[in-house]
């Protein structure tokens, strides 16, 4: 939550001839409450919230869920996101030291990390938990892990803030409304909790409790989060412009300049992906990375605690953000505040609801395809040639809910075919799917992380669950060897991603899997995956094998004299006849060429080589059309 502290006087009130605090004692002593909708429902009455409020503002939180007592990434503890502003969280720069942000090659390695120096950790921000334990008599703690503490505390908060802002105590959610914006952070905040309001909710949270929101479709809601002047964004969001500086960082060198390029798409180049990143760093240091000129630049930030939005590019211009150069010329790059390896931490729904409504409309502005292919995350940007592939980026990881985003963009992920379909796609049961990762703890990374529910699953050699991983021979060129490292995404598929089948064995089924056959476990009972229809791409007729590529660029004879040609590098990664994998987009080969500070001498290069996108691996890859196949499956 982002919001001033308030005032806090403690008034009888509240509730009739009570205090805040010993009303809150009497409801504990009266008794365990045995569900989270009966805990609901004696906060509410309590603090004289109207219930349907105080429910829909925790599921704009959190869900509902728990969290096991844990931290979301702005450091919000349970069902109401009740912020500890004692706390501090680490910070890990954006680009790591291993990978080049720009990924071009024909351009110097861009490796920023030694050009900014390390920010320090920052504060988690208001500190709403300990103004509840004030206004409620819990203890910190308390509020931190019991759930029923943590939503009368919510409650009180929304009652404190009601009295401060001399609104009455209605029973009608509308009057309410200013509370709720200083609650969540704003008026977009506000607006989403009445939509949660108007379409209802019903779910059963991380800890087994069935929660459930009567939709109220009638309610209305007053105010809205205007826009910056110079954003992009759909109406209502409350886009913030904070600019990424493009400067000549060297007077008598036109080529030294940052944090971006100057473009004119989708004129010059038409937007293709979307690259959903995470930041790594709490959400002040990432504004003030994204404004240094030495570093490097892409196109949104949002925040975790509230789902506020910060415009940096536009979408003409080209930011330094996926590692590959082809991609980023055709991509928008939106980073989310928040950590890959922290396995108990969780982003916020608002975070979730503000990306989503911001992708939905960058995506019908450009033509972007709503699916897995094109919204991509940084970890499935390919390599851009083999020496590449092992320092690419992992973000956002296994613990991004692929298949809630896509719910809120309005694409549910589903099948669309049967069972014994010859594509499949990875569809896990998010909050049962957990996977026994290690590396959460940089202390003690071989410590197992804690037991969180995730959107990947685990790929083996044979079919059985003591089989070995299967091998990725660019992420680990001395043996392939996978581990089960939350960074190490060798032997993953992940929610929404599409393959060709290999096999099939009983319970267990097989995908063509960077050059290899990969199993997992697929029980009617428990699906990790459900049937699709769709095309492969084969080696064409006499061909043993063909090359795939990590960029999608021109014959040789397509570059003008003055524009260096960029070489068509295969990867080390083998397509052999026999093997099956996904089409999920087709282009032809193009080059964006932009060396200097000064754009004159920028340059599209467009090819008649035609490329198909297949799913290879965990990242996304490209074959040349020439050399395939393609087969519709169903």
């Amino acid at each position: 939550m982002r919001m001033r502290a308030p005032t806090l006087v403690v008034a009888a009130a509240v509730l009739t001839a009570l205090g805040i605090s010993q009303a809150d004692a009497r409801q504990r002593d009266a008794g365990t409450e045995s569900t989270r909708q009966q805990v609901f429902t004696q906060a509410a009455g309590t603090y004289r919230v109207p219930q349907k409020l105080l429910l829909a503002v925790s599921y704009l939180e959190s869900r509902w869920d728990a969290n096991r007592g844990l931290p979301s990434t702005s450091a919000g503890f349970g069902p109401m996101h009740l912020t500890d502003g004692t706390l501090s969280r680490g910070v890990e720069h954006l680009a790591g030291g291993k990978e080049d942000p720009r990924g071009d090659l024909s351009r110097s390695p861009l490796l920023p990390k030694g050009a900014v120096s390390t920010p320090k950790a920052a504060k988690a921000g208001p500190d709403t938990l300990h103004q509840a334990a004030r206004l409620t008599g819990a203890t910190a703690d308390a509020l931190r892990s019991d759930p029923a503490a943590n939503i009368r505390g919510g409650a009180a908060l929304l009652a404190q803030y009601q009295r401060d802002l001399h609104k009455p105590f209605s029973a009608d959610p509308s009057s309410w409304y200013a509370a709720v914006a200083r609650y969540g952070g704003g008026n977009w905040f506000a607006g989403q909790v009445f939509d949660v309001l108007r379409t209802g909710a019903s779910r059963t949270t991380d800890d087994g409790q069935r929660v459930t929101l009567a939709a109220t479709p009638g309610i209305r809601s007053t105010g809205a989060a205007d826009n910056d002047e110079q954003t992009e964004c759909p109406p209502g969001l409350g886009c913030e412009w904070v600019p990424a500086p493009y400067q000549q960082l060297k007077p008598d060198d036109p080529t030294s300049y940052g944090n971006h390029d100057l473009a004119d798409r989708p004129k010059s180049q038409k937007i293709d992906y979307i690259v959903v990143h995470d930041t790594e760093t709490p959400y002040p240091n990432a504004l003030d990375l994204v404004k240094t000129p030495t570093y490097l630049a892409w196109n949104y930030t949002i925040r975790s605690g509230d789902g506020h939005v910060a415009q940096h590019l536009k979408a003409k211009d080209v930011g330094w953000h996926a590692g590959n150069w082809d991609v980023n010329s055709k991509s928008i790059g939106v980073e989310h505040e928040g950590y890959l390896a922290q396995g108990g931490a969780w982003y916020t729904e608002a975070m979730y609801r503000s990306s989503a409504a911001l992708v939905r409309y960058l995506a019908g502005r450009f033509g972007v395809p709503l699916d897995r292919a094109h919204i991509l995350g940084h970890d499935n940007v390919p390599g851009v040639d083999p020496a590449h592939v092992q320092g690419m980026h992992e973000d956002p990881g296994p613990y991004w809910d692929w298949a809630h985003y896509f719910t809120l963009l309005n694409r549910p992920l589903r099948a669309s075919a049967g069972a014994r379909s010859g594509e499949v796609m990875i569809l896990p049961d998010y909050g049962t799917n957990v996977v026994p990762y290690t590396g959460c703890d940089a202390a003690a990374p071989s410590a197992p992380c804690p037991p969180h529910g995730g959107g990947s699953i685990m790929l083996r050699t044979e079919p059985r669950d003591d089989a070995p991983l299967v091998k990725d021979i660019g992420k680990h060129p001395s043996d392939g060897a996978a581990t089960m490292s939350v960074y190490d995404h060798s032997a993953r598929a992940s929610t929404g991603q599409k393959y060709a089948v290999a096999d099939r064995q009983g319970e267990w089924t097989a995908i063509w899997y960077l050059g290899q056959k990969a199993w997992f476990h697929n029980p009617e009972s428990r699906r990790l995956a459900v049937g699709v229809r769709g095309v492969v791409a084969t080696p064409k007729p006499g061909l043993e094998s063909v090359p795939i590529y990590g960029r999608a660029y021109p014959e040789a004879e397509a570059y003008p004299s003055d524009v260096p040609v960029q070489q068509l590098a295969p990867m080390q990664y083998t397509f052999a006849a026999g093997q099956a994998y996904a089409v999920t987009g087709a282009r032809y080969g193009e080059y964006f060429y932009s060396k200097t500070y000064d754009t004159a001498s920028q340059r599209v290069v467009r090819g008649k080589l035609k490329y198909y996108e297949i799913q290879f691996g965990h990242r996304v890859y490209f074959v040349k059309a020439s050399d395939v196949v393609l087969k519709p499956v169903r």
